[in-house]
């Protein structure tokens, strides 16, 4: 039986600062795993709220009020104590998201994308704030998306660990079918409820989930699904895999296991490792049944279970085979390989093939539209912010080829659009002379991602 309280007794009186009561709530959260929180919504004030404010990007696209950042700022006190009081007297109604899309990297699909209103975003931020409290206390070692201090690096980094240490010969490598628009909103607020019992919390969050979707000047409900584009939607994901899955791992398939088993998820996207194949084959068989459960569906072409490590490659090496099959996980293709003197087996990686390909598309896409808008200059400098970012985020231990191949094409696809724009044509010398004058980032490793033994 759950406990608890009739008043949240983590929250102090008046004037204490808004930081300070939300890591009381954290340290109630950590003490006390079954009590429910029934007195959070007063924390959404103008505190918080201008905080969350502060965080705003100021470049982003507005929702269907048109309003930004810089026009809200204007009258920022009197805005945020309207916006205060209405939330307080439940007047709040979060407005529809603006749905538009934009093409999708690597093929002829559009992508939608949905983008929420100013308020609407400040509003769900407070309650990302509030709400991460006391589920960062709950969530599972193995849970690193959108979470804090935690990133798909260190994901990668846990996946390292758990197969070149030798227990793992094993992998369940899975897809769920279209995540974020099939989450139940009855199951999710059930899930809520277990440590949320804030009614107002619980209410602001259903009119978030029920807010539609406005495209070409239609609403549209939203009866499944969490809020496009909205910040709070990680959040709700998580709360959402953390019942339906990594729980049912760690406290019912783990421990019926008798061999090493391990979930690794980011989001909706997760690998499981295991040592023994017949329950790997276990786990892959239960996977579809425990998530139907909850309106969720695996994608059967993206997930398998499939011979993976040292025995599978040693397996493999004996047979002629060459390696073992791959897997993939966060944009990069993981394979069996050997340490550079060759005695040691390790587990590299490389940045997956359709990962590579859409964002060459994607910078393809971006230049065309952009060449003729920015001068030779600006591009430039564009194009090495966005090969920065690409290195951060791939420059990964195993990865320097695949990172050398990436700049080699954008150094080609920004040349050969520069040399098509009409009377300021850049042949391949004046463009060698210019990056020797403002050289690209180059490429190495910036992340490493071999286990600490």
């Amino acid at each position: 039986m759950n406990a608890r309280g009739e008043e949240t007794p983590t929250v102090p009186s008046d004037g204490e600062p808004v930081a300070t009561k939300l890591l009381r709530i954290a340290d109630k959260a950590r003490r006390e795993p079954k009590f429910q929180f029934t007195s959070l919504f007063h924390l959404m004030g103008e505190e918080l709220l201008r905080g969350c404010f502060e965080r705003l990007r100021g470049d982003a696209a507005s929702g269907i009020d048109g309003e930004t950042k810089a026009e809200y700022a204007r009258n920022l006190d009197a805005n945020l104590a309207a916006l205060t009081a209405r939330l307080h007297r439940m007047a709040y109604i979060p407005q529809a998201v603006r749905r538009t899309y934009i093409p999708k990297p690597g093929s002829d699909k559009m992508r939608p994308l949905g983008i929420p209103c100013l308020e609407d975003k400040l509003v769900q931020a407070g309650l990302v704030k509030i709400l991460e409290q006391i589920y960062e206390a709950d969530f599972i070692d193995g849970s690193y998306g959108f979470r804090p201090h935690r990133s798909c690096h260190d994901a990668l980094r846990a996946l390292s660990h758990a197969v070149e240490r030798g227990e793992v010969n094993w992998i369940v490598e899975a897809d769920i079918k279209g995540f974020f628009d099939h989450v139940h909103h009855d199951w999710l607020m059930k899930f809520l409820a277990h440590r949320i019992a804030d009614k107002r919390v619980l209410r602001t969050i259903v009119r978030f989930l029920k807010a539609g979707i406005m495209e070409d000047g239609v609403w549209r409900a939203n009866d499944e699904g969490t809020p496009q584009g909205g910040v709070i939607s990680p959040l709700l994901a998580n709360v959402y895999l953390h019942y339906a899955l990594d729980l049912w791992f760690e406290r019912r398939f783990q421990r019926s296991c008798r061999g090493r088993a391990r979930l690794i998820r980011y989001a909706d996207d997760f690998v499981v490792c295991f040592s023994r194949g017949e329950e790997a084959a276990r786990f892959h068989a239960a996977l579809s049944e425990r998530l139907g459960q909850f309106g969720l569906e695996v994608e059967p072409t993206k997930t398998k279970a499939l011979a993976f490590g040292p025995q599978a490659e040693a397996a493999a090496r004996r047979k002629g085979r060459g390696r073992p099959e791959t897997f993939d996980f966060l944009g990069f293709t993981h394979y069996c390989g050997r340490a550079r003197d060759g005695k040691r087996y390790r587990m590299k990686r490389a940045t997956a093939g359709k990962k590579f390909r859409a964002k060459l598309a994607a910078f393809k896409a971006w230049i065309r539209f952009q060449r003729n808008k920015l001068s030779t200059r600006d591009l430039w400098a564009a194009t090495c912010r966005k090969l920065r970012g690409h290195y951060c985020y791939y420059g990964v231990t195993d990865n320097f080829r695949a990172l050398q191949r990436y700049g080699h094409e954008v150094k080609r696809l920004l040349h050969a659009w520069l040399n098509r724009r009409g009377g300021r044509r850049m042949n391949w010398d004046q463009f060698q002379l210019m990056e020797a004058q403002f050289p690209f980032p180059r490429p190495r490793i910036r992340v490493n991602l071999l286990p600490s033994w």
